[in-house]
C-alpha cells in the first residue's frame, strides 16, 4: 500500500525523531554507566581496602563466576555472550591478581572450572548489592507506565537485541 507524500512525509519526521531520541538514550546511558561505574569502583576500591584496578567487564566475569562457581571458561562466555578469547585473557588476569581460582572436579580432572576467592567472593557480594540498587530504582521507573505499554517496551528491546545480534555476523 503506497503512503500520500503527505503521510510519508509525517512518518520520515516521526522516525527521525525517534532516531534523534534514541541517539540522546544511548548517550545519556552511557554517561549514566560511566558515572555508576565510577562511584562502584570507588565504593569497591574503599570496602575492600586496597587498589582495585579492574573494568566492569571484568567485575562481570566474576559475579557471573559467583553466581555460577564451579564454572569453566566456556559456559562464562556463552552466559556472558562474549568470545571465549576474550574470556580466556580476563579470567587469566583474575586469577594472577587474587580474584579467582582455578580449580578441578573429582570425575574430570582435564576440564578447568573457575571460582571465587575470598576477595572475588567480597567483591561479588558488592556488584550484586549494587544490581539489586539499581534493579529496584528501574523497577520503580517502569511502575508509570502500563501493562500494554511494558508488553510494547518487552517487544522494543527483544527486536534491539536481535539486530545488534545480526550485525555481529
Amino acid at each position: 500500500m503506497q503512503r500520500s507524500g503527505r503521510a510519508m512525509n509525517s512518518g520520515h519526521k516521526a522516525v527521525n525523531y525517534v532516531y534523534n531520541l534514541y541517539l540522546a538514550f544511548w548517550h545519556q546511558k552511557e554517561l549514566y554507566e560511566n558515572r555508576e561505574s565510577d562511584i562502584f569502583l570507588k565504593e569497591l576500591r574503599q570496602s575492600i581496602g586496597s587498589d582495585v584496578y579492574l573494568n566492569m567487564t571484568e567485575v562481570h566475569v566474576i559475579s557471573c563466576v559467583g553466581q555460577h562457581e564451579p564454572i569453566n571458561l566456556t559456559a562464562v562466555a556463552e552466559r556472558m555472550d562474549i568470545s571465549k578469547g576474550n574470556v580466556s585473557k580476563i579470567a587469566a588476569k583474575l586469577v594472577k591478581d587474587g580474584w579467582l581460582r582455578k580449580t578441578q572436579l573429582n570425575d574430570n580432572k582435564k576440564e578447568i572450572y573457575f571460582r571465587l576467592t575470598q576477595a572475588g567472593k567480597r567483591l561479588f557480594a558488592i556488584h550484586e548489592e549494587q544490581h539489586e540498587k539499581e534493579k529496584r530504582k528501574l523497577s520503580a521507573f517502569f511502575e508509570r507506565y502500563g501493562d500494554a505499554e511494558l508488553d510494547f517496551a518487552q517487544r522494543l528491546f527483544s527486536d534491539f537485541i536481535a539486530f545488534y545480534r545480526e550485525g555481529e555476523n
